[in-house]
């Protein structure tokens, strides 16, 4: 994170009053958050309450990347997009809306596919990266990322009613890779709008405790929602020593 001091306006001071009542947030807090960048993969279903809960919370810097274009199916969950918008790129749609909802933030929007030779340009150097992708390759890309430079990563994912999340930085955790070594099949698979928004704030929240330093957040375990029983589950993960990506006999 940013070492500068960033003064708070009487715009922030107003805009965000209710969260700087949490005990350890206060002013201090804000300005870290001011301060902060955020990579977020995917303008998608977890992608739009992400993006639209940091937003509102006020970070310094989002960084959004989607390949897509807005599609009619996607808007039963991808409430960064609305019918005008069908056919327009996902992250300029995201990057219009975002700007709506605060436009004192910096947001840095890329509609591109996530590869290894683009990864670095897209991704930089944030203080935290956000998993919203729908595929497991580009989510490994995602992992090997930020394990390479020690960034922590906040991954989720959804099927129907159920979600998962799990807050990861290699120099004290398990790598996605070691949680999941084995990519599922890729399928076309169910959504509901609600389990996007259930996880995507958890997410959020995951991401903004990082930033101030409040509160533990999920290292080294995985909650599973079931939006079907109203239940989560914490599961504990460990590292694997053989992981091909963050692997104890391996030299970073």
């Amino acid at each position: 994170m940013k070492q500068e001091t960033t003064t708070l306006s009487d715009y922030d001071l107003n805009r965000y009053s209710r969260q700087m009542m949490l005990a350890k947030w206060g002013e201090d807090g804000q300005r870290k958050i001011k301060n902060s960048s955020v990579f977020i993969a995917g303008a998608g279903g977890l992608g739009s309450p992400v993006a639209l809960y940091l937003a509102a919370a006020g970070l310094g810097e989002i960084r959004i990347c989607d390949e897509d274009s807005v599609e009619l199916s996607n808007l039963n969950r991808q409430i960064l997009h609305s019918d005008n918008r069908l056919g327009q790129l996902k992250a300029l749609s995201a990057k219009q809306t975002l700007g709506e909802m605060n436009p004192r933030l910096l947001i840095n929007s890329f509609a591109e596919r996530l590869e290894e030779n683009n990864v670095e340009r897209i991704i930089g150097k944030p203080d935290i990266v956000v998993d919203c992708l729908d595929n497991y390759p580009t989510r490994y890309l995602l992992n090997a990322y930020c394990v390479k430079y020690n960034i922590p990563f906040v991954h989720a994912a959804i099927w129907g009613l159920i979600g998962q999340i799990t807050f990861i930085i290699s120099s004290e955790t398990p790598c996605l890779k070691c949680i999941i070594p084995e990519a599922p099949p890729k399928e076309v698979f169910p959504v509901l709008g609600a389990t996007s928004g259930v996880i995507g704030a958890l997410q959020a929240m995951e991401t903004l405790k990082y930033l101030t330093g409040i509160g533990e957040c999920l290292k080294g375990r995985l909650l599973i929602f079931d939006g079907e029983n109203m239940s989560f589950e914490n599961i504990k993960v460990k590292r694997r020593p053989g992981c091909s990506v963050c692997g104890v006999d391996l030299k970073h």
